[in-house]
This record gives C-alpha cells, structure tokens and sequence, in this order.
C-alpha cells in the first residue's frame, strides 16, 4: 500500500499550526513532542531506529531515495505524512534557507535513571548552561568523541528548543541527554563504588585547580563544566574528584564553554585510564 500523503497549502492549516507551536517551550511540553529540520538530520534519526511521528516535506524533496526511506518508515508507523510548498516550511523554521524536510518527534525521557554510564567511557555534565546554542555544540563533540552525552542540571536550557536540536546537527539522537539538580546528580553519581560509580572532574578558574594536562581521567569520567557567566558554584567544586583549568594566555579572562568541553573531552579521551 503506498503511503498517504497530504498535501498542505495553507498556513492557517491546523497540522502545520502545531508544528509551528513546537518553536515554542509550551508548545513542546503540552504537545511532548519537538522539531527537527534537515534530511540529513531526520536521517540520522531515523539509522537510530528514531521514526518521526509527523513528517513534512517540499515536492522536490520528496524525489530524494532518504525522503522516501523517511516517508515509508513514517507511514508504517502511521505517522502524519504532509507534503507543502517551500514558502510554508520558511514560515514554519522562521529561516530564509529552509530546509526542505521537517519533522516531528516525541521528547524522550530525560531522567538520570535512564542513562547506563557504563556505556560510555567519557560524559559531559553542565551546571546551569543558558546557550542552546553551546547546548548543541556539546553534544556534537560528545558524539565525535563517542562520549555517552550531556547532563544538564538545574536550570539549563531547553535541550529540545529548535537552536539546540538545530546545533546538535543530529547529535541528538544518537547520544543521551538527562536532566537533574545538582543534589539529584551528586547523589545518584555517588552510588556504589567509584570504580563502577565514576570520577567527576570539574573545570573551573580556581587556585586549587591543576592544569588539565597534568590531571589523572579515570573511566567511567564526568566532565563537569559551569554556566557560561559565572562558571561552576563553589559547593559543586567542592564535590569533585579532581579540578582542572585550562591556561589562559592571552587577555580573555575565559574560554567559551562548548570549546572549554571540546578540549577536555578529546584531551580526557587520549589520557583516560581505566
């Protein structure tokens, strides 16, 4: 049976209203479902079995063999499948380059129960991370470094805001996301043994940090890094392993974070020990 496709023309029509309410943090969270925009992102999700419960898409898009693997995965699923002009899906991503291909999908469970740190060797933890932008950044490095994802506590930004899935370039769904306070993080880190449990370094401008380069990165490692501002608490330093610092050479008194974590994470990568 083929797929049935509908063919929207209007911006009043309700299916692309609810599409467009997932740019907002409401929307996503009434409808638990958020956006994605690109072929090659809708793409990725779907090699990690990820399937779009409402797919849109532009008529020459449609041509594309990966649109198709994306339309008949959709429909087997009976997923919404809508066909529109690219003058509608410019209005739905707010962007002049448009992507051709959109879709929507359900929000994940974003607890620490969820995430098995036995998975990975390498993880990113960030306190009161604001950029979602520095959000996506992140966890693209956690995927190139095939470290296990991102643990955003208290009040980080919205991992599934479109500038965050838009920067994650995919990264989305194939590394872990989680959300916790800090005590929920802290305590459930602390379970069992450290061998098993993991070791959190923070990074941190302190007298009492070391330089990164000559620090100790024992698996299963955590990276901990602070709010862009004004870096990570003294009582959240207080609970790590170990601090490390990056050198300042020049006249910046700090480093972009998402950069601060790309260089610890390929650093910890090469020196980790098991």
């Amino acid at each position: 049976m083929q797929p049935r496709i509908t063919d929207i023309s209007s911006p009043s029509n309700p299916v692309l209203k609810a599409l467009k309410a997932l740019s907002d943090k409401r929307g996503r969270r009434e409808a638990g479902q958020f956006l994605a925009e690109g072929l090659r992102v809708c793409t990725e999700a779907l090699e990690a079995g990820i399937v779009p419960e409402t797919l849109l898409f532009t008529p020459e898009a449609e041509r594309h063999p990966l649109t198709q693997a994306l339309i008949h995965a959709t429909w087997d699923l009976r997923g919404t499948i809508l066909r529109t002009t690219p003058d509608l899906m410019q209005r739905l991503t707010g962007k002049d380059n448009a992507q051709a291909v959109a879709a929507a999908y359900p929000i994940p469970d974003v607890s620490l129960d969820r995430i098995d740190r036995s998975t990975a060797k390498l993880w990113l933890v960030a306190e009161n991370l604001k950029d979602p932008g520095n959000f996506g950044t992140m966890l693209r490095t956690c995927d190139a470094t095939g470290a296990g994802g991102v643990i955003l506590l208290d009040q980080s930004c919205d991992p599934f805001s479109v500038e965050a899935v838009r920067a994650s370039m995919g990264a989305l769904f194939s590394r872990q996301v989680a959300r916790a306070s800090g005590p929920e993080f802290f305590q459930w880190l602390r379970q069992g043994p450290r061998e098993t449990s993991g070791q959190l370094v923070g990074a941190a401008l302190t007298d009492q940090a070391v330089d990164y380069r000559a620090a100790v990165y024992l698996a299963p490692c955590f990276l901990m890094m602070g709010n862009e501002q004004a870096g990570l608490p003294t009582d959240y330093t207080a609970q790590c392993d170990a601090v490390v610092k990056l050198p300042m050479h020049g006249s910046a008194d700090s480093l972009n974070v998402a950069v601060c974590a790309g260089v610890l994470l390929y650093h910890a990568l090469d020196r980790l020990q098991a």
